[in-house]
């Protein structure tokens, strides 16, 4: 039988198994997997730079030489900044420890006020659970230390990968055409070039923000005297871009790294507020600019694919949620059997109940006419 012949209950059941097996392949393979997909998008991000280089008669070997020595002198200097930003934390240690003492001694105050626990008490538990944190901090240390050469290998694999991606980009495409039919292949054409605008528009975005947030975050608060104004910026900067959740924990530590540098509430306040408006410029007029234009994929699919992708693959899978969604959404949208998925993951809202309109029960259609508010 012919797969366009099943009845549309057998299809969707074979797309709910189909969809459950991917998962689980997901999750055994995503050590494998998190290179290679965050290899992919650096090629795609670095390829304008290759193609510059060959249409300028740049032998290919010595373009892609060149794409992957300006990709590590980047990542160098981003190390670079990270380890004097925090050699600076470090330096600050004890000074760190004296403004930790002073509030917890606060808060030791304030909750004798609040409830019966006495600060004899308090130091009892604070002494049993600090115990319980560092035998785990010793075992995770010891973890972290037998995983070090994964996280080389990890590392070491993605440049290889970048090369063989431009390498053999010409077979890899040749693959793909040779799994549709040759009427399918200008829809393929298209697919293939709105994807790697996405990817290329939306990573490109992201280095943006990281930048101006940076600037503007940790400009303002270095202007206002705020010790380690540009950690907290950047800090702020690269966990914003995990949709929704990445801007509260970005707070958070914030709030924690100003805590622990000064004895005074004030300039908590500051870094909030600063926080603030800096993120009400980044969602309403910059960003919307540079990258919303590009993403249609609606909050819901959004939160619900940052938490699968951190479940499968960590904080790699959280940053890298969003550009496979609008990648499979390119594709849905594409495909004849998949069009509702791409419905799924879309941002278009129907002005109305499907329940009572018929033609909204059909992909990309509108009522004729504003729907009655009462019906």
């Amino acid at each position: 039988m012919n797969p366009s012949e099943l009845p549309l209950t057998v299809k969707r059941s074979i797309e709910a198994v189909g969809l459950a097996i991917l998962v689980m392949l997901l999750s055994y393979a995503s050590g494998i997997l998190s290179p290679l997909i965050i290899a992919f998008f650096l090629t795609i991000l670095i390829f304008p730079v290759y193609s510059f280089m060959r249409k300028k008669k740049f032998p290919e070997m010595l373009a892609i030489s060149i794409c992957l020595l300006l990709l590590l002198i980047f990542m160098a200097g981003v190390v670079w900044f990270f380890s004097a930003q925090v050699s600076r934390l470090i330096q600050d240690f004890p000074t760190l420890r004296a403004n930790v003492t002073l509030h917890l001694q606060s808060l030791s105050e304030w909750i004798n006020t609040k409830t019966k626990f006495s600060t004899d008490k308090q130091l009892a538990i604070l002494n049993e659970q600090s115990s319980k944190l560092l035998n785990f901090a010793g075992g995770y240390i010891g973890g972290v230390a037998s995983s070090l050469t994964s996280i080389f290998v990890f590392f070491g694999l993605i440049p290889i990968y970048i090369f063989l991606f431009l390498f053999y980009r010409n077979l890899l495409l040749r693959f793909l055409f040779s799994w549709f039919d040759q009427k399918d292949h200008d829809r393929v054409k298209e697919a293939v070039g709105e994807t790697r605008l996405i990817i290329k528009s939306y990573l490109g975005g992201l280095l943006i923000q990281i930048a101006y947030i940076t600037i503007l975050l940790g400009g303002a608060l270095m202007i206002m005297g705020i010790k380690h104004a540009l950690l907290i910026g950047v800090v702020f900067a690269i966990l914003n871009l995990i949709p929704y959740v990445g801007a509260l924990l970005g707070n958070i530590i914030g709030v924690l790294l100003t805590l622990t540098s000064s004895q005074e509430l004030s300039p908590i306040i500051t870094v909030l507020v600063t926080i603030a408006i800096v993120q009400f410029l980044d969602n309403n007029i910059l960003m919307p600019r540079i990258v919303g234009s590009k993403v249609k994929i609606n909050a819901l699919t959004s939160i619900v694919g940052v938490i699968v992708g951190g479940s499968l693959a960590g904080v790699a899978g959280m940053f890298l949620s969003l550009p496979i969604i609008a990648i499979l959404k390119v594709m849905f949208d594409r495909s004849n059997h998949f069009k509702h998925w791409g419905i799924l993951f879309g941002d278009e809202r129907p002005v109305a109940s499907p329940l009572h309109w018929r033609v909204l029960r059909l992909p990309k259609k509108q009522p004729p006419k504003p729907p009655d508010p009462a019906g």
